[in-house]
């Protein structure tokens, strides 16, 4: 190997998870201030992770990092996990002055400001929770056919989707993302998806993907069960995603599926169908019927260190 050649120091991390190997998997390149556009998309698509992140300078004086997002098909304005696991990278590398027990912090995206905080223990970073855009509630599905559509999409019975009484619906807390409920964990499990129908439904209703969600969970202590399908973004299905999960703790409360109060949490799991268990906390924030604001969290676990070569 020649090592004369450019290098660029980078982690891997999993997200929304406290043991190796579950979550979702993320690669944050610390230092890419010197990288070129061509460049980006090329790392990315060489990590082949569903998204890889490059860390840049701020150019507002009150961030401490400005972060780019890439999937190895394109670059995305907003996500979940690559936020969190990009901060708990630069915190354990001490690019952050920790604080016990919050850390509060600012980061810079294409969509603008927004608050971090990382919460820790004993110099350890114990889980990092994110502020989200305000929610955007874009369209209710309500045709026959489209649902059937949807349905169809996702290798299950209309009923399936018709007899919860909640709505599909469009929903974005940073990437538009369309909501569909479904009846059963069992139907959640074992549905057989036609990811070229996905791409459809998504380019028909404005979605980077497909949430879907049931109230049965494999575990006691989660609040629904979800799948994600992004495959408008290279991502067949998502372990754990965060602007996602923002979207549907929106809907939960708007459409009164869980309990409301001004702080409503929620803990919605991800990832069983594909071997990676995830865990992500949301928290809305409500004034009357008007959701103020939305909070993403979890865990992260550092898995990897290396070095890439071009």
């Amino acid at each position: 190997m020649d090592f004369s050649r450019q290098s660029l120091q980078f982690f891997q991390v999993d997200v929304f998870t406290s043991e190796p190997f579950g979550g979702n998997p993320l690669a944050v390149f610390p230092s890419a201030g010197e990288l070129s556009e061509r460049e980006f998309q090329q790392i990315a698509r060489e990590m082949n992770l569903s998204e890889t992140v490059f860390v840049l300078p701020p150019t507002d004086p009150k961030a401490a990092a400005k972060v780019r997002i890439f999937t190895p098909l394109q670059e995305i304005p907003f996500a979940g996990h690559p936020i969190l696991g990009t901060f708990y990278v630069l915190g354990t590398l001490k690019h952050l002055a920790l604080q016990e027990p919050v850390t509060k912090v600012f980061y810079e995206c294409t969509l603008g400001l927004f608050a971090l905080e990382l919460i820790v223990l004993k110099g350890q970073i114990e889980q990092i929770i994110m502020s989200q855009p305000s929610p955007q509630f874009i369209d209710v599905i309500t045709e026959v056919e489209a649902i059937y559509d949807i349905a169809k999409a996702l290798g299950i019975h209309r009923s399936l989707i018709a007899d919860t009484i909640f709505p599909v619906e469009v929903v974005s807390t940073g990437l538009p993302v369309l909501i569909v409920p479904i009846r059963s964990l069992t139907a959640a499990k074992t549905m057989e998806v036609d990811h070229s129908a996905v791409l459809e439904i998504c380019a028909r209703f404005g979605a980077n993907g497909i949430m879907i969600f049931t109230t049965m969970t494999v575990e006691e202590n989660a609040t629904v069960h979800t799948r994600m399908f992004a495959d408008p973004i290279g991502i067949p299905e998502d372990p754990a995603t965060g602007s996602a999960s923002g979207a549907l703790g929106a809907y939960l409360v708007k459409n009164g599926v869980v309990e409301v109060g001004p702080t409503t949490e929620v803990v919605m799991e991800q990832g069983y169908e594909i071997d990676r268990p995830s865990r992500i906390l949301v928290q809305i924030f409500s004034d009357d019927d008007v959701i103020k604001e939305i909070k993403v969290g979890g865990q992260v676990v550092m898995v990897a260190e290396g070095k890439m070569v071009y």
